[in-house]
């Protein structure tokens, strides 16, 4: 009896001590409450939990690289040479957000870029398959989720085929992400040459239990020369060929110039977590014949020592005065978030939120329902895509930025995945956003304040449910 008594003893012990650790170590005040009270009423519960998905800072990312060799560094700082001769002022209303990014170390504005806008599985696939086919040196390619279907075949045969012809192939694939991933589609890539490796949080002794973090990145990077960023993974779904989420609404974005360097750094730091090596490439860019378009590239992480995602996207709203448009599949958004959007809402921005009107994930999809309403009643106009599954993340602003990326609006994006965003300067560039995004607000329904007053008792209370874990969502 002693020996039981000593053991819920120290069990709730640990979760005292737990439960500070929770309370000087989450980042938001609602999340360390949350586990405070969890960890000390339910310790036996609560204590694996918290170890496992209540950790917000990827630990270990950073000191790989500060201790990484001097080959390695070397690498990076020619790289980072490379961009800097490209950097260029952004107009004088950006001026704040070129030093924010300075501040956070994260890449300048650079002109002489050249971008094309890339519409669903349809537009995409078929644009990375021709530039994988034009390779003659490497291909960096990396992706959240990879099926093994008829998309994943097409990539598979189209790198080993590069790879059959002399080129370097390296692949970083997320380890979770991939769960479905079979080892058979991994050996056969790597039998035939292909660098194949996954992105582990867990890399180490000390992060054993960092399972909760994601590396969400979707990066295509041929010769140094053209890059892929977006929304859209490896997989018949993403090309609409798979229900029942289908049809599959997305977008992805080629670039052509020095902002291609930004995306090979933000690859090459990941390979370097995975693999502890660097692969050879090409630092040397020319600007585009013909174009000079200015855009930024912003990777962020929750190895960062700021909280990257939030301080951009603050910074991003609060710049607008006319127009911004926003479409996400999930809406979670964190305190500084909402805060800022209803203050651009009450200052007469015309803020239109799109989001998805069929669920990939019912809970943060009950907990978006919250939130919006919680939007409309400060005058956002918030719609619900109809026309398919809205998985797309894209960000207009005013008539002067356009983004493309992999950012969510919620806590999983902000604090625990690592992403990636690139944002374009660029009349011609914005116009076309513009109109695909019309198209899309035309295939959307407009939500009224009245919505969530129909809806059954139950369905309330589950959105409600839904909006206290956000914080761990």
């Amino acid at each position: 009896m002693r020996i039981v008594i000593a053991i819920v003893l120290l069990i709730h012990g640990l979760g005292i001590a737990t439960a500070a650790h929770a309370v000087m170590r989450v980042r938001s005040s609602r999340g360390a409450i949350a586990w405070a009270l969890s960890l000390s009423t339910f310790p036996y519960i609560a204590i694996p939990l918290y170890w496992t998905f209540g950790r917000n800072k990827f630990h270990g990312y950073v000191e790989a690289h500060r201790s990484a060799d001097s080959e390695y560094q070397t690498i990076i700082q020619q790289l980072d040479r490379e961009i800097y001769q490209w950097q260029i002022d952004p107009p004088r209303r950006f001026a704040s957000l070129a030093k924010l990014t300075e501040a956070l170390d994260r890449f300048p504005f650079t002109c002489g870029n050249s971008t094309k806008l890339l519409i669903n599985g349809k537009e995409t696939f078929p644009a990375i398959l021709s530039a994988i086919e034009s390779a003659t040196d490497y291909i960096l390619i990396q992706f959240y989720i990879v099926r093994d279907d008829r998309v994943g075949q097409k990539f598979k045969q189209a790198l080993i085929e590069k790879a059959n012809q002399g080129v370097r192939v390296y692949f970083l694939y997320d380890k979770i992400g991939c769960y479905a991933l079979p080892n058979r589609y991994v050996e056969e890539l790597r039998s035939r040459g292909i660098k194949m490796r996954a992105f582990k949080s867990t890399k180490g002794q000390c992060n054993r239990f960092q399972i909760n973090f994601r590396n969400h990145r979707k990066i295509v990077v041929i010769d140094g020369k053209i890059g892929f960023i977006g929304g859209l993974n490896i997989g018949e779904e993403y090309a609409s060929k798979k229900p029942p989420l289908s049809p599959w609404r997305d977008t992805h974005l080629q670039i052509v110039g020095p902002a291609v360097q930004c995306l090979q750094i933000a690859f090459l730091k990941d390979w370097y977590w995975a693999v502890r090596d660097i692969p050879e490439v090409c630092w040397q860019v020319k600007s585009t014949a013909g174009k000079n378009e200015t855009a930024l590239v912003v990777p962020s992480g929750p190895g960062d020592k700021f909280s990257t995602c939030t301080l951009l996207f603050v910074s991003l709203i609060n710049a607008a005065r006319d127009r911004l448009w926003i479409t996400t599949p999930y809406f979670v958004p964190n305190e500084s978030i909402l805060t800022a959007l209803k203050l651009a809402a009450l200052r007469g921005v015309d803020l239109r939120i799109l989001l998805p009107d069929r669920p990939d994930h019912l809970l943060v999809f009950l907990a978006s329902f919250s939130y919006a309403a919680e939007m409309i009643n400060s005058g956002v106009k918030v719609y619900r895509y109809r026309a398919g599954f809205l998985h797309e993340k894209v960000l207009l602003l005013d008539d002067q930025m356009a983004g493309v990326g992999t950012i969510n609006l919620d806590n999983r994006s902000f604090q625990l995945n690592f992403e990636i965003m690139a944002f374009i300067l660029n009349c011609g560039f914005i116009t076309r956003i513009e109109k695909m995004l019309n198209t899309d607000f035309n295939n959307s329904d407009l939500i009224s304040s009245s919505e969530m007053k129909t809806k059954p008792l139950w369905f309330k209370l589950a959105v409600r449910v839904a909006r206290l874990m956000s914080p761990i969502l």
